[in-house]
């Protein structure tokens, strides 16, 4: 029987050579004709092809699988996912199954190379495309920070996400996304540059305007919230309640004066506060910081009644007397008269600012927050007690 091949320049000679010798075989045993033995030994080599394989063994930087075939099937760690730090372990285990593309063989090895990755980027532009056509929310792994944005990772294909839509608010870190799961829309597709883009932002923002919503639905006076300080300015500080904003004005940040809200809490500071007021009108709530137990007054109240000694230091000067601090938050007035056991023309002629001095307090008048101190009573008491000695 006479068989012709004809060789084309582009025909390998393994493929002859299989084929004679393949075909030998099935003639002596009737079981394949011809044109059924070529089309088997070119079977093994066609690429772009779609098989089904199980995984038998994985290592760092190949993952084996059988693919039904003589040939040995493998996966190199580059070719099963897009995702650059991935691991072969982490991925796939021993006896998953998967679809896989042939994208190379070696005849004389006796192996196919095979790609995970590109199947499910077949897929995964289908679901790409289907995903911006119903605005649905998906939700991937950002593996990369690149020029102008990041790489999200979804079924195997890479989404961009420009930096204007991959945070809330500018100057965010773009770093503080890498390795995290974030969920974003797909704003663009195009298949023939095979690049999609994606946006969080637009998540981000439906999510808050939904949390806003309910926020309102059920916020109250009086109602404690742990907030997490937003930023702050020269009148007060913001704080973000969940996706809802509040402020503490800086009156109520400390019952002691303070000249800047960074004297009691910084950025990135989680507190507990309560709703002062709301102005459901115009979105604006007012918090309150500073606790009822902590009112020096209070304090004063329960601590210090009339007639306490206690010291104080003098925090400032007028004509008529001096200041003096005996609590953070309250000063009390030493008058002049109640200086000194004698006549003096000004307080600078016995006290300067800075001074720690025994004080007698004779009276408190909570109504107009006011505190009268007195170091001539406890000289005239001192006095008394030397002469009955």
């Amino acid at each position: 029987m006479n068989i012709g091949i004809t060789a084309g320049a582009s025909t390998p000679a393994s493929i002859i050579k299989e084929v004679l010798v393949t075909m030998t075989d099935k003639i002596e045993t009737n079981e394949l004709n011809f044109e059924e033995m070529l089309e088997e030994s070119l079977k093994s080599l066609n690429t772009d092809e779609k098989v089904h394989g199980v995984v038998v063994s994985i290592s760092p930087t190949e993952v084996y699988v059988d693919v039904g075939r003589k040939q040995a099937g493998y996966i190199p760690a580059n070719e099963l996912s897009n995702d650059p730090n991935a691991k072969p372990e982490d991925l796939v285990k021993i006896g998953d199954e998967m679809d896989l593309l042939i994208m190379k063989t070696n005849d004389q090895e006796g192996t196919i190379m095979l790609s995970k990755k590109r199947i499910d980027a077949i897929k995964g532009w289908e679901d790409i495309a289907a995903a911006m056509d119903a605005e649905e929310i998906l939700t991937g792994k950002v593996t990369e920070v690149v020029k102008g944005g990041v790489i999200v990772l979804y079924n195997g294909i890479r989404v961009f996400i420009p930096a204007s839509q991959a945070v809330a608010n500018r100057g965010d870190d773009l770093e503080a996304l890498k390795g995290q799961d974030v969920q974003f829309r797909i704003i663009e597709v195009n298949r023939q540059r095979r690049r999609a883009v994606g946006s969080i932002r637009s998540v981000l923002r439906e999510q808050r305007k939904a949390a806003q919503a309910k926020f309102w639905e059920s916020v109250e006076e009086g109602q404690e919230f742990t907030g997490t300080v937003k930023s702050l300015t020269n009148f007060g500080a913001f704080v973000d309640l969940g996706g809802v904003d509040g402020m503490i004005h800086i009156s109520e940040l400390s019952w002691n004066r303070i000249k800047h809200p960074s004297e009691v809490v910084s950025v990135g500071d989680t507190v507990q506060v309560y709703v002062k007021s709301l102005d459901r009108e115009n979105g604006k709530i007012s918090l309150g910081y500073k606790k009822k137990e902590d009112n020096p007054w209070e304090i004063l109240k329960n601590e210090y009644p009339v007639g306490t000694v206690c010291d104080a230091t003098v925090v400032g000067m007028t004509t008529f007397g001096a200041f003096a601090k005996i609590l953070p938050g309250i000063d009390g007035l030493i008058h002049i008269s109640q200086i000194a056991d004698r006549r003096i023309e000004k307080p600078q002629d016995v006290l300067k600012v800075g001074d720690v001095v025994k004080v007698k307090i004779t009276d408190i008048d909570f109504d107009k927050k006011r505190v009268s101190l007195s170091i001539r009573a406890l000289l005239e008491d001192q006095g008394e007690d030397a002469s009955e000695e």
